[in-house]
């Protein structure tokens, strides 16, 4: 398993200094491994906590900038410290992992992703129905902006991979691969949570060959309608559920096929 994945519900906890105005604070990652585990649970590891060093301290006076500056700067440190351990043994650590977080300040969620794990948000419409809004976009050798990179910096594409071999054009680690035009910078976007959001969905790559996202979100649907699912001595009904759910829906991706890591994490939104 070269998957890795990260749930902390509270994190003002590993946060000084934090502004009084932010009442909740919560962070949630996936990271897929490729080449080997390293890299991953590296990231799982350290990535949330590079996030807390580097967190605006107290007010300022645009705190949704800063925090983008400070996602995009943990993703770096991340990346750096790794690759000056991984080139310390012998021989050289080639392994890479893709990367997809979520920081919650209060209502406003930040999404942070590099690679091709991807994030989605379930809303549910004005007609009662329920829609998958995207929260990430891949980074894929393919993709013109990306390719161009890549053939700039001097490498090339082939079959739809760096140098014919790696599928994404962003990760921490890949260390061979950095000098071709592969970076450590992630996209992040802002998004505003309401009232009609359900939950959240982070899954790497091997979910989403077996599932779109509209088969996704009714799949976790109906498992979290199942009132045959009940209440344990220590978790709620909904607890329960959406573990069910999670479980259910990595489970479900591996009989339809999937022959890479399938990787889940579920998080039930509330507005707080």
């Amino acid at each position: 398993m070269q998957d890795a994945h990260v749930i902390i519900d509270n994190f003002t906890e590993q946060l000084s200094c934090l502004s009084p105005k932010i009442s909740r604070l919560a962070y949630y990652g996936v990271y897929d491994g490729h080449g080997g585990k390293r890299a991953s649970f590296y990231t799982a590891d350290n990535l949330h906590k590079n996030i807390a060093d580097k967190f605006p301290k107290g007010d300022v006076l645009n705190m949704e900038k800063e925090i983008k500056k400070c996602l995009i700067e943990a993703f770096k440190k991340t990346d750096e410290e790794f690759l000056k351990e991984a080139s310390q043994h012998k021989p050289v650590w080639k392994d890479g992992t893709t990367a997809v977080c979520i920081l919650v300040v209060d209502d406003v969620m930040y999404i942070a992703n590099l690679g091709d794990s991807k994030a989605i948000l379930c809303r549910r419409k004005e007609d009662g129905s329920l829609t998958g809004v995207p929260l990430t976009k891949d980074h894929s050798p393919v993709q013109y902006e990306e390719r161009q990179r890549i053939q700039k910096a001097g490498g090339s594409v082939r079959e739809g991979r760096v140098l014919g071999v790696l599928e994404v054009s962003r990760s921490i680690g890949d260390g061979q691969y950095k000098r071709c035009g592969v970076i450590n910078t992630p996209d992040v976007k802002r998004c505003q949570l309401t009232e009609n959001d359900r939950f959240l969905l982070l899954a790497c790559d091997g979910l989403w060959k077996a599932f779109s996202v509209a088969e996704a979100i009714q799949f976790v649907s109906e498992v979290l309608q199942d009132e045959t699912i009940s209440a344990t001595e220590f978790h709620s009904a909904e607890e329960v559920r959406f573990d069910t759910a999670c479980s259910k829906l990595a489970s479900e991706a591996v009989l339809r096929g999937s022959s890479d890591n399938v990787t889940v994490l579920l998080v039930s939104v509330k507005k707080s």
